[in-house]
């Protein structure tokens, strides 16, 4: 089975981490091997944990600085003009998950779901390849979903990662 991608985008406190956490919980217990990937959009360098050896490698000018325990690995590594989405996701195709959920990264051109706060974010439904949206305000508009439906917008999610992408029981008939 090839890896499903699907972003979620929004500005910030719209509900993306959220998201992606009631996802991930969900597509788990389903059997799905699942991965995620942040963008951290609000610039700088993401922290890393202080005085870990891991870090000190980093910090002392390794490109690529990793740990490993107890099957867990945790990897920093740099790349000279950043990183670009699609080395990330070639990246994360090692790791032989079936879904990607990716935070962030709005203009990329794969599925997204979009997080809506209020009615000044309604123009991110323009972005590429919006297959849904999730927002505090009714929506109308193709697979719109209030945040408070969070039973019908899992379901739909899990729908089209299933591959049920335009057949579903709980889009709105309203």
């Amino acid at each position: 089975m090839a890896m499903i991608i699907l972003q979620v985008v929004g500005y910030q406190n719209s509900g993306k981490t959220t998201l992606i956490e009631k996802c991930v919980k969900e597509l788990t217990k389903q059997g799905y091997k699942v991965g995620t990937l942040k963008h951290h959009g609000h610039g700088g360098k993401p922290a890393l944990p202080k005085e870990k050896d891991s870090t000190r490698h980093w910090e002392a000018g390794a490109v690529v600085s990793a740990v490993e325990g107890d099957g867990t690995l945790l990897l920093t590594a740099t790349a000279k003009n950043g990183w670009n989405l699609s080395e990330l996701i070639e990246l994360y195709r090692h790791f032989a998950i079936d879904l990607l959920l990716i935070e962030g990264f709005k203009h990329s051109p794969y599925p997204k779901i979009v997080c809506l706060r209020d009615e000044s974010d309604v123009h991110l439904l323009q972005l590429p390849n919006v297959v849904a949206s999730i927002s505090r305000m009714p929506l109308k508009q193709g697979n719109s979903f209030f945040i408070q439906e969070e039973n019908k917008y899992m379901q739909w999610i899990m729908n089209y990662v299933k591959g049920e992408k335009h057949v579903c029981d709980c889009e709105r008939t309203d």
